[in-house]
């Protein structure tokens, strides 16, 4: 539930052209590779963990704003924000034509393994998959321009991170891509709670794209019919599927699993 305003007071905004991001992970990220944020808003009497961080990021550059705990509450419509708020650059997603760019340079030393995203639009689901996609050492995670979650805070704020640091690549036509990436070398399996192979009868060695549906509905018609292999969790209980993130998790760490017994 969203913090109900107080009358008369007007809820703040982030400046013109920046994008609110909050969360302890989510600064750790920022400040580790260099970048600081415009403005950082620390919760007056702050522990001293956040205080190193503060710290960190006026040294970059970034100008420091103590506020109240109602103040922080307000600007992230309650989230948890863990005392420590932002205001950065928006993170933007990359176009197709560096996914074919960068394709050919990860050929090299270990086969290409992409993510894909269709229909994913729960930015808690997103910001999930990312973290996992970082932890795996995904080289990429493509999503069509519609019908997908945006980059937001939200999504920076579960990544832990991983949004700023797994490259994002938003396409047009995400059939269309997957028959690209084929023609390139790539193999496409894609996850159908009725298929008939199971997640671990898979060579995920090669260069491989995993494609993971949307809760409920799963992948599109046409995203399905462009994969050459259709596998399955093995469920042994009386639940019928799981969250898209945690499958996803399954999903990528069975093919870390398989690369490192193969290298």
């Amino acid at each position: 539930m969203k913090p109900a305003s107080r009358r008369g007071v007007k809820a703040p905004k982030a400046p013109q052209g920046l994008e609110v991001v909050y969360g302890i992970h989510a600064l750790q990220s920022l400040l580790e590779r260099g970048e600081a944020p415009g403005e950082l808003w620390l919760q007056s009497g702050a522990e001293k963990r956040l205080e190193e961080l503060a710290a960190t990021a006026e040294r970059l550059g970034a100008r420091l704003v103590r506020q109240s705990r109602d103040r922080l509450d307000q600007i992230t419509q309650g989230a948890a924000h863990q005392g420590v708020v932002a205001f950065c650059q928006p993170l933007v997603a990359e176009g197709e034509e560096s996914l074919w760019l960068k394709l050919r340079a990860w050929a090299a030393p270990t086969p290409p393994l992409l993510l894909v995203l269709d229909g994913v639009t729960d930015v808690h689901n997103f910001g999930a998959c990312l973290r996992s996609a970082d932890a795996a050492g995904v080289h990429g995670v493509i999503v069509a321009k519609d019908k997908a979650a945006p980059l937001n805070a939200t999504v920076r704020k579960v990544a832990c991170g991983a949004a700023e640091v797994v490259p994002v690549y938003q396409v047009t036509n995400l059939s269309r891509t997957l028959e690209k990436l084929k023609q390139e070398g790539v193999w496409i399996a894609g996850t159908a709670g009725e298929a008939t192979t199971s997640l671990y009868a898979l060579d995920f060695t090669g260069p491989m794209a995993l494609v993971m549906g949307a809760e409920g509905k799963g992948m599109r018609r046409l995203t399905r019919e462009a994969c050459d292999h259709l596998v399955k969790l093995p469920m042994a209980g009386q639940v019928s599927s799981l969250n898209v993130s945690v499958a996803t998790g399954i999903c990528l760490f069975e093919a870390v699993r398989q690369r490192q017994l193969a290298s």
